[in-house]
């Protein structure tokens, strides 16, 4: 009778809202800030693939240095974005310090990507040539498992590290007490 007297019924969109719209308030945020971060990446990625083929491609450059010299590019178009828009509603702090924190994490990002191409084209090519030292094996290594790989630690390390929430809590001091024991 209740349900008739509101204009609900059950079952209706309003009633299984319920759980749904607490999963949305409770993690929407971090939806909104992955999508972003998502497109972000997006377009450093295609700065990078695309710098990354027409450096080996077009000026016969090493992969390895091609890798290199391309993520470094991306990474610096990724900085300006996660900065201004993916976390720009958080506390800015130090921007050296954010700049240097992330270009670290991104180092070892882009450490992650290359390990991934210089275990494909050097270990894995040197038993399978034909196969691991193709251009299509390369792009494999460097940007779908290499690139996905980074994309993850890349994520968790700035969100934790470079770009933290105002307020986030100090971990507490340990302090031993010799009277107890402990």
């Amino acid at each position: 009778m209740a349900a008739t007297m509101t204009g609900e019924t059950p079952g209706s969109p309003q009633t299984r809202t319920g759980p749904v719209r607490a999963l949305v308030d409770r993690f929407g945020h971090l939806v909104r800030e992955l999508s972003k971060f998502a497109t972000v990446g997006g377009v450093a990625f295609l700065i990078d693939f695309a710098l990354f083929n027409y450096l080996t491609v077009a000026q016969s450059l090493e992969q390895v240095t091609a890798k290199t010299i391309s993520t470094v590019i991306a990474a610096t178009v990724a900085f300006v974005g996660n900065r201004f828009w993916t976390w720009r509603h958080r506390q800015r702090s130090n921007p050296a310090r954010e700049y240097a924190l992330f270009f670290f994490f991104n180092g070892v990002g882009l450490g992650i990507a290359v390990a991934c191409l210089a275990i494909s084209r050097y270990g894995l090519g040197s038993l399978w040539p034909e196969v691991f030292r193709t251009p299509l094996a390369d792009n494999i290594a460097s940007f779908i498992v290499g690139t996905g790989l980074g994309t993850l630690f890349r994520f968790w390390s700035y969100r934790r590290f470079v770009f933290p929430e105002a307020g986030t809590p100090a971990v507490p001091e340990v302090t031993y007490d010799r009277d107890h024991g402990a």
